[in-house]
């Protein structure tokens, strides 16, 4: 066999071996890592059900942002159906908690910032395993500076609190690390 002849072999067996790479790497199972650990095979519905405001202080829109951040990490991270009722998995709850602290006081005694807080309850229903079921608070906090007045800041603060607190809540009912 001449030298011309091996060179031939050898680029058919290079390019033979990068075909086979090619078709494995194209046809190998993709995960897509995005926290949720679902058995598909045995929960395909979730049920969220509405989170009404049950703190002393209420701003309306909150509710809104929360409910839609929730339901929208659920159908952005799983492949789990949103159901009206009879889901496989059950949320429900209500906000409980919107309140204010002073958190820092300056040099002249007044306060310096203010510290937010939010807090949901949460009742998580897992039908297929009930030994998943829990009943949980989920808080979150943000702060601002006490020279703003609350509604200059609030629904920028209530957005970063609410997606806190929807994370929390998807790591708690499916992500089972």
């Amino acid at each position: 066999m001449g030298l011309k002849s091996k060179l031939v072999c050898c680029l058919s067996i290079v390019c033979v071996s990068a075909i086979v790479l090619t078709c494995i790497t194209a046809c190998s199972v993709g995960y897509r890592f995005n926290g949720a650990s679902i058995d598909y095979t045995k929960v395909k519905t979730i049920q969220i059900g509405a989170f009404p405001i049950r703190s002393i202080y209420v701003w309306a829109p909150m509710q809104g942002i929360f409910q839609n951040r929730l339901t929208d990490l659920f159908a952005s991270q799983t492949r789990l159906r949103q159901v009206k009722k009879n889901g496989d998995l059950v949320l429900e709850g209500e906000i409980t908690a919107f309140d204010q602290f002073n958190k820092g006081i300056s040099n002249d005694g007044y306060s310096s910032q203010v510290q937010l807080r939010m807090t949901v309850n949460v009742r998580f229903t897992n039908n297929s395993n009930h030994a998943e079921d829990f009943e949980q608070k989920f808080s979150a906090t943000s702060t601002y500076d006490a020279k703003q007045q609350l509604v200059t800041v609030q629904e920028e603060l209530v957005n970063e609190m609410c997606k806190d607190i929807t994370d929390q809540i998807f790591n708690k009912t499916v992500a089972n690390w």
